[in-house]
Formats: C-alpha cells, sequence, structure tokens
C-alpha cells in the first residue's frame, strides 16, 4: 500500500510541487483512492495528500474500515480529515522530517504505523534542503530567508 503512496509523491515532486503522496483502501486493500499534494500545482492551499486521496475515493458512508497511507506523518489537518470521518487506521511512510497528529490520533483510537521508510526518509529530506520555503511555506512555519 506504501508503494501506491510513493508513487503519488513521485508524480507530486514531478509536477514542480511538494512531494508526499497517500492513498485510501478499503480493509480489504482495495483501493479506493490516491492523491498528492498539489497545493503548488493548483494554487489551493488545503490540497494535501490525504485530502486529495480521501476526495478521489469519493463518498462512502463508513470510514471506520478504511486505510490512510501516507508518505510523511499527516499534518493538524489531515489529522482532523482523520478523526471527523472515522477513518480506523493510517500507515505512515516516515515522521523524521516531520511528527505530525499521529499521536494525537493514536491516543484517540486510531491504528497508527510508522514505518520510517528509507525512501520517504531521503524524498522528503532532500526536498526540504533543495526548497526550504516552500517546504516552511508547507508545514505553515514562516521563514523569510528561505527561497523556493
Amino acid at each position: 500500500m506504501l508503494e501506491v503512496a510513493y508513487q503519488e509523491a513521485l508524480r507530486g515532486r514531478a509536477e514542480g510541487g511538494i512531494p508526499i503522496g497517500a492513498a485510501l483502501f478499503d480493509a480489504d486493500g482495495t483501493l479506493l483512492g490516491r492523491g498528492h499534494n498539489r497545493r503548488v500545482q493548483s494554487g489551493d492551499p488545503s490540497i494535501h495528500a490525504e485530502t486529495d486521496a480521501f476526495r478521489a475515493a469519493g463518498r462512502r458512508r463508513d470510514y471506520g474500515p478504511t486505510i490512510m497511507v501516507t508518505t510523511l506523518s499527516p499534518c493538524w489537518y489531515c489529522s482532523g480529515l482523520v478523526r471527523q470521518f472515522g477513518i480506523g487506521t493510517v500507515i505512515i511512510g516516515e515522521s523524521q522530517t516531520f511528527h505530525g497528529g499521529h499521536d494525537w490520533l493514536a491516543e484517540h483510537g486510531v491504528a497508527v504505523t510508522v514505518l520510517e521508510d528509507a525512501r520517504c526518509v531521503e524524498m522528503m529530506t532532500t526536498f526540504i534542503a533543495e526548497y526550504p520555503a516552500l517546504w516552511h511555506e508547507d508545514i505553515g512555519v514562516p521563514d523569510e530567508t528561505a527561497t523556493a
């Protein structure tokens, strides 16, 4: 499942965006939706990878048995989406470069697995080093000295 999210992150990077990918699966592993961070490409600050995958999955009556897979620990915005719709499981590629709200999700009953996948860590480490201003913009940290 992580491979789908990872490929989405690569797709976002190739489009000139932030390399974060996600996918939503049913409990049996059926892919429901996939997406990537498209904040830069679309000029829409709300299109994070998790929200893109969630929207692509379409409407469901119950999200409890679904699994959100993301290459990076979800930010508070995306963690809120998981809680709001009751997504039962989150699988995270890595949390070394950004530690989002996954501890909070676990405290509230979401099954969270952090893989610390070396490919995901390398992808984000490289991106952050090359584009610090864009990264700071994405995570909501002002950085007037960095350039995009």
